[in-house]
């Protein structure tokens, strides 16, 4: 400690003080002095700082206040993926959630912990010994933003814990501005003249992503965190509601509204109660998220693609709004497929203002009966996607006349051309920075792109004699399309566009075959054995290598230079490992349930979650009930953790073990 009366021992009074009033005012929403006195002690720490400036450390508080601005964001890998949750919408599917936890859990019942879902940005904190040291967006869940230089503005974010925090802390939350906040951020928006925000949630995710940080300090911003990701130092909490209780000793914002709460209809009151009190809480929310408590269950449970198993939200009745239907046009997907979109005279529906809204198909204008004229109500699915409910059909014009679906458009082809193009360059795909869609739109006009492949062919000057396109802008162009050669095989196939293959199953391919080649000659069969893949999927993906123009489009784009780290395919079962085996894990296992089902995908079997009489053994922990009753009734063979490790270690045993399974 600084000796007393010198400037580094007040400075360090005054930080200490600050930071204990914001925790006051920002953590249990108890300020003990006035904005006054909290305005004395900031100026005068500004003054001391500004007078002795070796003394500036990054965690004052002063330095909340925002820097000049970044050129841009950096990119950020979350080591533990933030992943994002799946949605129920009404009592019913939020039932048949809570029955498959407590079925596959084989309980009776179970704690889940709820908490309101706010509508903000998921940001992830990282402290190391206590301080912050990284702030990122969730992005698209495996990498984000970099935006510490904006988050250290938040005055409800610690820049450095309280008590004794570990070595490691990385927290997960969400960033959001409260309705006084936004109303006041708004007033002040029209009073400059400047553009207003449509709701709170733009408000935050634009206000965050300022590349000056001195614009993000003005907004109102604030954070309530909801979880961990990474840890180190310390043991991680048994259960949820432990985590919130323990990240509020640390001096962290979490929702005063959450609770614990026992079994399905407690879970359901809890729902009914919220929007009850929805429209009086003072930030926006927009359902409620339910958790399973122990952690150890969460583990049993895992996770299928970005989202867990164990949690999930369930969405509050969307907002719905009647408007009217000024035209109805028909959209050309990457795949040719025809989808008719209602063009809308423009409406405001939960905060977002609507001009169209998709129709899907011809059977669905049929069902809905929609057509121009139509005064609709419209709505946001999910409180996202808008779209028409039904047709006020007593005020239907007297001269409306069913809507006819075309089944072609001018244009189709190239239309076809630009989506196939958009989705190859998107960020999931190759990720080709810079090509918007009216960039692909000029390029397919011109005659200067036709496949994905001609991407890889263009020059700078070509590029800069566009009429959007100057030198610098076209050089960068290139540059990124010449960035997008080297991928990974699971982007690759995501970016080819094979109907019925998302990013999931593209990843799943790449993880069960390992090489492109593999891939393209496996047969359905093989295919099926492939996580998440039935015989439709199977069959779309069988047509499409089967195709001679998609296997020359492959064939192109590997010569002009697309490549990717390629893994050794899964070895056979004769070879030592274990493709075309089916598994299925029950039971609480002494590691993370998913750790234990990369290992086994790895060595090429199928973990599927039901026990049937095509399993080939099933691998029981403790506490093991009903699936392990049927895997016995079947005859199923039954493995034990230690009979698993060494089928791990040793994969050429398989058949042993499986010929004498070691019983629990």
């Amino acid at each position: 400690m600084p000796a007393a009366d010198t400037p580094a021992h007040r400075i360090a009074e005054l930080r200490q003080a600050i930071e204990q009033h914001n925790y006051r005012y920002y953590v249990l929403d108890d300020p003990s002095i006035d904005d006054a006195e909290f305005d004395a002690l900031m100026r005068e720490l500004e003054a001391l700082e500004h007078a002795h400036p070796e003394l500036v450390s990054p965690d004052s508080p002063t330095q909340r206040v925002g820097a000049a601005p970044s050129a841009q964001f950096a990119s950020v890998t979350h080591a533990v993926p933030m992943l994002s949750l799946g949605n129920v919408f009404d009592e019913e599917e939020f039932r048949e959630f809570y029955a498959r936890v407590v079925g596959e859990l084989e309980r009776e019942t179970i704690a889940l912990a709820a908490e309101p879902k706010l509508d903000g940005l998921a940001i992830s904190l990282r402290y190391e010994n206590g301080e912050l040291v990284r702030a990122a967006t969730r992005g698209d869940g495996s990498q984000g933003e970099d935006v510490t230089a904006n988050v250290r503005t938040i005055r409800a974010v610690p820049l450095r814990l309280r008590g004794e925090p570990p070595a490691l802390l990385e927290v997960r939350g969400e960033i959001f501005i409260e309705k006084a906040g936004f109303e006041a951020l708004n007033a002040r928006q029209a009073e400059l003249g400047q553009k207003t925000f449509a709701n709170p949630r733009n408000a935050a995710a634009g206000s965050l992503r300022q590349l000056d940080s001195r614009v993000t300090a003005s907004r109102p911003l604030t954070m309530y965190c909801y979880g961990i990701g990474e840890l180190d130092g310390a043991a991680r909490p048994v259960g949820q509601a432990d985590t919130l209780a323990w990240l509020r000793e640390f001096g962290l914002r979490v929702s005063p509204e959450s609770q614990l709460l026992h079994g399905c209809d407690a879970c359901v009151d809890y729902f009914r109660t919220m929007s009850d009190r929805r429209a009086g809480l003072p930030y926006e929310i927009d359902g409620i998220v339910y958790k399973v408590d122990a952690v150890r269950d969460q583990d049993r449970l895992g996770h299928v693609a970005r989202a867990p198993r164990w949690a999930v939200a369930w969405k509050f009745p969307p907002d719905e709004r009647t408007t009217r239907v000024l035209a109805i046009e028909v959209q050309v997907g990457r795949t040719g497929t025809l989808t008719p979109v209602a063009r809308l005279d423009p409406v405001a529906v939960g905060g977002v203002t609507v001009t169209n809204a998709t129709l899907h198909n011809a059977d669905e204008i049929r069902r809905k009966d929609v057509r121009v004229g139509d005064t609709v109500v419209v709505r946001r699915a999910g409180d996202v996607i808008p779209e028409i409910v039904r047709v006020v059909t007593e005020r239907r014009p007297a001269d409306s006349v069913p809507y006819d679906m075309p089944d072609s458009v001018p244009g189709q082809d190239r239309a076809r051309r630009v989506q196939e193009i958009i989705h190859f360059a998107s960020r999931r795909a190759l990720d080709i920075e810079g090509l918007g869609q009216k960039i692909v739109e000029q390029l397919v006009g011109e005659g200067l792109v036709g496949t994905p492949a001609d991407l890889f062919t263009l020059e700078a000057e070509t590029l800069a004699a566009l009429g959007r396109m100057g030198e610098k802008s076209a050089a960068n162009l290139v540059a990124a399309i010449d960035r997008a050669r080297e991928t990974t095989l699971a982007r690759f196939i995501h970016a080819l566009g094979i109907p019925e293959v998302g990013e999931a199953t593209a990843a799943n391919l790449a993880r069960a075959f390992g090489t492109l080649e593999a891939i393209m000659a496996a047969d359905a069969e093989a295919l099926e054995r492939v996580e998440d893949i039935g015989p439709v999927v199977a069959g779309s993906i069988r047509a499409w290598c089967e195709d001679e123009g998609n296997r020359a489009l492959v064939r192109q784009l590997q010569e002009l230079g697309v490549h990717w780290p390629e893994e050794a395919p899964p070895a056979s079962t004769e070879e030592g490992g274990l493709a075309g085996l089916t598994c299925v894990l029950t039971g609480a296992l002494s590691r993370p349930r998913d750790e234990v089902k990369r290992e086994l995908q790895r060595l090429g079997a199928k973990v599927s979650s039901a026990v049937s009489k095509k399993t080939d053994f099933v691998v029981a922990g403790s506490d093991a009930g009903s699936k392990l009753a049927k895997a016995e009734a079947l005859g199923v063979p039954v493995l034990d953790e230690d009979a698993l490790a060494a089928v791990l270690d040793e994969p050429a045993a398989i058949s042993r073990w499986l010929a004498e399974p070691q019983r629990r």
